[in-house]
């Protein structure tokens, strides 16, 4: 069945959360819901969806700030995390927003992930792999199609990598992670991050400059 991803960009920070369910189903995947939870709440209004489950690829503010109002409006949905940034979810300086002058919690996780482990919400199989440097436990979630698609948080982007002068950030560490983890899968696999456009591992992997 066809991999049905409407994009949501939350301002300031122009953070892309994602909508993912399959053609035909009316469950779906919410992926790293932002600043902006009414355009959230909308969308999934607007193509008759109800969330299955609530991912986060990683800790950060503009990653986790919808959840409050997502659990809000869909308690049975299940919110999942990597085990290493769960504890940012709770901290306000861990999670960064403390430093923005805007302080922000989100709920706790319903179930925490390991690097490797497989899961299925709304239809739709994903794998966790774990590729911090970015954030100390951040995850990248890949469907494998066809064509694979990587969900990719804040790792690789069209052109660019995640910052890595955040407390817990190691540039050796993503480098690595995005060579070993994403340059081995196919290289039409497509990469939707978590700023700016999608691209693929393809393009990437020949000509992003940072990986050179």
């Amino acid at each position: 069945m066809p991999l049905n991803i409407r994009l949501i960009v939350s301002r300031p920070f122009d953070q892309n959360t994602y909508i993912v369910w399959l053609e035909g189903r009316r469950d779906a995947l919410v992926i790293d819901p932002g600043l902006d939870p009414e355009a959230i709440l909308d969308c999934l209004g607007e193509e008759a969806l109800t969330p299955a489950a609530i991912l986060n690829t990683h800790g950060h503010a503009d990653h986790i700030a919808g959840n409050d109002a997502m659990k809000k409006a869909h308690p049975d949905a299940p919110l999942l995390i990597g085990e290493g940034d769960a504890p940012m979810l709770a901290d306000a300086r861990l999670n960064l927003s403390a430093f923005f002058g805007t302080p922000l919690t989100s709920p706790p996780a319903d179930r925490l992930l390991k690097d490797g482990e497989r899961f299925e919400f709304a239809g739709i199989a994903l794998e966790v792999r774990l590729i911090p440097g970015h954030s100390p436990g951040h995850v990248v979630f890949v469907h494998d199609g066809p064509p694979v698609r990587v969900f990719g948080g804040d790792v690789l982007f069209a052109g660019g990598i995640g910052r890595t002068d955040f407390p817990g950030g190691s540039h050796e560490q993503l480098l690595a992670g995005i060579r070993e983890r994403l340059f081995t899968l196919p290289p039409g696999a497509e990469v939707y991050p978590g700023h700016g456009p999608d691209t693929t591992v393809g393009e990437e992997s020949s000509s992003n400059p940072f990986l050179a």
